[in-house]
């Protein structure tokens, strides 16, 4: 009871938290267009591993091996090539938009062989190539895993994921993205969660708070801001001023659940009809026994075994609570506290409460 207590006054303790911080940023509940980063892939080896790389009948990083060692200069053939020091990988990265030549780019590799671990290694240079093909960053440098394996005969212990690891900075842009952002004279906002009332705000506040810049929305998730010329404004300054304004988002009356977990959120726009609700918990215990029969001295009978089974049902007590129409979600929360609801119990009720057409929200259950 105590339990289902403190998680019900946790929720409204979020509740209180949100109530107080409606009004967030711009930057942080939208994007612009055009404004992204870029996936970036490669092939590549990672050398230098202690006996814990790919083995011998992993194909494709033999023939890896083989084919940089006669780009070296180096001929040998795939048999001659012993591979468990070496680990094919896949190379990723996230190219900023505005990510200039010669800067640096966190990189992240994933085995694609047997290789039990890629600690100790060194990413052999690695070119990443994006979606049309051209080379955007090289990535070379020692890996780092974060975790260990260890193994013996017949036992092994493991930290972590040792098949993937990280080089901080071991990739150099080698190629700019063409975005020309000063010769732009219109921006397109895009909202993270589409809703025409935010839209509307969001347009609304940047009439009314800046100077010279016309907004308007054009669906629920696009808010247009056409910009004044280049040579007229700072437009990196025009642009920081835009993304700090802080707007009061709207959001829809919903009750999240999650079954599994046992875990309720509910918005603050979550109402409910007067309803009366009462939850109560019945028990049935099963109690099974052997007893013995024996047959009276100088008879004909025979000791038997006979079964007894004892049934208990107990139901406990629940008062019926009145929740009052209209209330906020803060009375709601107090309404199913006072019934003394566990997190389970409470996902039934409010699916009793929706199915009584009491729940003014949508119910999505996960």
């Amino acid at each position: 009871m105590r339990k289902a207590s403190l998680t019900i006054a946790f929720i409204a303790l979020l509740l209180a938290f949100a109530a107080q911080a409606q009004a967030i940023r711009l930057k942080d509940m939208t994007s612009f267009k055009g404004v992204r980063g870029n996936q970036l892939v490669g092939y590549g080896l990672v050398v230098g591993l202690n006996g814990t790389g790919d083995k011998s009948a992993t194909t494709f990083t033999v023939q890896g091996l083989t084919n940089m060692l006669t780009r070296m200069g180096v001929r040998v053939t795939p048999d001659q090539v012993k591979v468990k020091n070496v680990a094919a990988v896949m190379v990723t990265a996230n190219l900023h938009p505005f990510a200039r030549a010669g800067q640096r780019v966190d990189v992240t590799l994933s085995s694609l062989g047997d290789a039990t671990s890629l600690g100790g290694g060194t990413l052999v240079m690695t070119p990443l190539k994006g979606m049309d093909g051209q080379v955007y960053v090289m990535a070379q440098g020692p890996v780092s895993v974060g975790g260990f394996l260890a193994a013996g005969e017949a036992a092994s212990v493991s930290k972590n994921h040792p098949t993937v690891g990280r080089i901080p900075r071991g990739g150099t842009v080698e190629r700019e993205l063409p975005f020309a952002f000063k010769d732009m004279d219109q921006l397109e906002i895009n909202l993270d969660t589409p809703d025409f009332t935010t839209a509307a705000r969001v347009a609304a506040a940047i009439n009314r708070g800046m100077q010279g810049v016309k907004a308007q929305a054009s669906d629920p998730s696009t808010v247009k801001v056409s910009l004044p010329p280049a040579q007229a404004v700072d437009r990196v300054g025009l642009v920081a001023k835009l993304e700090n304004l802080e707007i009061r988002p709207d959001t829809s009356a919903k009750v999240v659940v999650d079954e599994r977990t046992g875990t309720v959120v509910m918005g603050e726009a979550v109402r409910i009809s007067t309803v009366a609700v009462t939850s109560g918990a019945l028990s049935i215990s099963i109690a099974e026994s052997q007893q013995v029969s024996q047959p009276l001295p100088f008879t004909e009978g025979q000791t038997v075994v006979t079964p007894q089974t004892e049934v208990q049902v107990g139901e406990q007590k629940a008062k019926l609570k009145l929740v009052d129409g209209g209330v906020s979600i803060g009375e709601v929360v107090k309404a199913l506290n006072a019934l003394g609801a566990t997190p389970r119990d409470l996902i039934t009720i409010l699916q009793a409460i929706r199915a009584a057409g009491a729940l003014q929200a949508d119910l999505e259950i996960i």
